[in-house]
């Protein structure tokens, strides 16, 4: 990707101000870590209701509370919106926000599906406005160093990739997690970082297998992924689950070593290189991982420069990913209630598998 300069004109000052759309738990977390940043400065906030909003807004000393968008995308000091609804809000969200002039960083998964993403990415690109999706796990330090490690030739030409996200549950049939109208089930809130951790390293795949466990509802409880790429031959085993605490772990298998993540692999404290020849070295973190500053970070340092794209976090790179839940999604049979016509499909073969709960 070519790091471009188009931007909103007079766009930045020294500070980087913040509107925060909606006030969940991500939210709240997002926003207790960009306060910590120097050159970031919370101007707003908006929910659904003014109480919501006003209630966040005292709680982190902001401003201004809105209760709706609208008053936050047409708020002048607002630079940059971050997006923290939940997935099939997020298309309208953030497009809105574009239209209005404003930045955006936008929750993962991007959006529900492909399509909806090649949208947003147009409506950025027509209108010289940036946008990235909040991929925290690109900007953790410890992964941008593994990237180095593995496209530097540490561990030769990688083999495979294995990486899980589970979590024990069980969650309850009103939980939103197995709602279909909000985009519910496995894959987009958990399966979005092992596909993301795998295409880091190997791109778009050429081959999707998927096989899933679905609820009563239509969303997915348990998925495995087999990916595959065939001009290298490399494949990703991936999995990710509402019904079991999987380890949370990954690593990269190369054909002259490997590289293992521990618990947590997506904001890690040490990794692990195993070579040939070698006693395994553990690489430690050089400061929190588990703080969502870095992608914060990244969001500033871009805007400063006048870039409608990060590098780190690149917009084809969040759409390859799309179309690969999109195929997860095809080959398993779940399909969300907003989604009238099919979205854009990856992937070429017809693997597929699903079990009924």
């Amino acid at each position: 990707m070519v790091e471009t300069s188009v931007g909103r004109v007079g766009y930045m000052s020294d500070t980087v101000r913040w509107g925060i759309l909606a006030t969940g738990g991500i939210a709240e977390r997002f926003t207790t870590d960009l306060l910590t940043l120097d050159g970031a400065e919370v101007v707003a906030v908006a929910s659904r209701t003014e109480a919501s909003a006003r209630a966040f807004a005292d709680r982190f000393g902001i401003p201004r509370a809105y209760g709706g968008w609208d008053g936050l995308f047409a708020d002048e000091d607002v630079d940059v919106v971050y997006v923290a609804t939940p997935h099939h809000a997020h298309r309208e969200a953030a497009g809105r926000a574009l239209a209005a002039g404003r930045a955006v960083l936008c929750e993962k998964a991007l959006t529900l599906n492909a399509r909806e993403a090649e949208e947003l990415v147009i409506l950025s690109r027509d209108r010289g406005l940036f946008l990235m999706e909040a991929m925290w796990m690109y900007c953790n330090p410890l992964i941008r160093r593994l990237v180095e490690l593995v496209h530097g030739g540490a561990i030769g030409e990688i083999r495979t990739v294995q990486a899980d996200f589970g979590l024990a549950g069980p969650f309850p049939a009103d939980h939103r997690l197995r709602d279909p109208s909000v985009g519910g089930g496995a894959l987009l809130d958990l399966g979005v970082y092992p596909v993301s951790f795998a295409q880091l390293l190997l791109g778009e795949p050429d081959t999707v297998h998927a096989h899933a466990l679905l609820s009563p509802e239509g969303v997915d409880l348990n998925t495995g992924m087999l990916l595959g790429w065939s001009d290298s031959g490399a494949s990703a085993l991936l999995s990710c689950s509402l019904d079991a605490d999987t380890p949370l772990t990954a690593s990269v298998t190369g054909s002259r070593g490997r590289i293992d993540l521990p618990r947590g692999f997506f904001f890690p404290e040490h990794l692990t290189l195993h070579r040939e020849g070698h006693e395994p070295e553990v690489i430690t973190a050089p400061e929190d991982p588990h703080s969502l500053r870095h992608e914060a970070a990244e969001v500033v340092r871009c805007l400063r420069a006048g870039l409608t794209e990060s590098p780190l976090v690149p917009l084809d790179g969040s759409l390859a990913v799309m179309r690969t839940l999109d195929a997860v999604r095809d080959r398993i049979g779940v399909r969300y209630p907003q989604e009238a016509v099919p979205g854009p499909r990856g992937g070429s073969d017809d693997g597929s598998g699903v079990t009924r709960a």
